[in-house]
């Protein structure tokens, strides 16, 4: 089941910037310095932490040939993507 957290609405900084409130920070399980990738989805905008392999470590099944990390990478952009309901 998804969780519906409401946030305080923010400001949009003179250079296009948000600052995003401790909530969605918890929330998300993000910190500063931590990247997220942006989408927009059926006029909403969503934001989807990015996660290290590390990270994702026994996440994903593959009994396939070996692949490059750039390929693992681009996978799993895609499968992220995929999963938020964007396209990649």
């Amino acid at each position: 089941m998804k969780q519906k957290i409401n946030i305080p609405k923010v400001t949009i900084g003179s250079e296009g910037q948000i600052t995003l409130p401790e909530e969605a920070l918890e929330a998300l399980a993000l910190k500063p310095g931590d990247q997220v990738r942006l989408f927009i989805l059926e006029g909403e905008l969503r934001v989807l932490p990015v996660r290290s392999l590390e990270q994702l470590a026994g996440s994903l099944r593959y009994d396939g040939p070996p692949v490059s990390l750039e390929q693992m990478d681009e996978d799993i952009a895609k499968a992220a993507c995929e999963s938020a309901g964007a396209r990649y």
